[in-house]
């Protein structure tokens, strides 16, 4: 089994050959979590650790369940909505691909550095779409990057709906 080090870093060269070495191996579940887990505590680091550890913490968690989230819909929508004829995958290889393509976000740590922090995080951000992207192509055995361009840009859109009502529902008085 590859080390997890050498496997984030050809995610974060945006290697194919490791979007598909990592669809195909079922036992690196618990590494595409470890790169989602250090992810997401470099980005609660960067932005300055809002919130103390609990915040990272939290923010954790809420990676954790975000990533869970992100591949049930990339999912669906990229097998049930937008699939190719060739297209076959499980819930198990777009959570392995699409937590290696968080490995980028490892840069969000150098957020905390004045003056650049905000020109980090969004290189960071824009790195990790286009490592989903690559992510979603290869779980989803998909021949057009545009087709997983688009599972991401509908997944977003559903997901964004989704928190929004969330905090709507949480925000507005009397519905609690």
């Amino acid at each position: 089994m590859a080390s997890m080090m050498d496997r984030m870093i050809r995610a974060a060269k945006l290697d194919i050959l490791l979007y598909e070495e990592v669809e195909a191996d079922k036992g690196a579940m618990g590494q595409a979590m470890g790169v989602v887990v250090l992810a997401s505590i470099a980005g609660g680091f960067g932005s300055g650790i809002q919130g103390g550890l609990s915040g990272v913490f939290v923010g954790t968690i809420g990676a954790l369940i975000g990533w869970l989230i992100w591949a049930g819909l990339t999912y669906l929508i990229g097998t049930k909505l937008l699939p190719e004829p060739q297209t076959r995958a499980d819930l198990g290889e777009m959570l392995r691909t699409i937590g290696f393509a968080s490995s980028p976000g490892l840069i969000r740590v150098l957020g905390v550095i004045p003056g650049i922090g905000g020109l980090v995080l969004l290189v960071s951000a824009i790195w990790m779409l286009v490592a989903m992207i690559i992510a979603v192509r290869q779980a989803l055995d998909y021949q057009s990057t545009f087709r997983a361009v688009g599972v991401c840009v509908i997944g977003w859109l559903i997901q964004g709906l989704v928190l929004f009502l969330v905090l709507l529902f949480f925000a507005t008085p009397g519905l609690e």
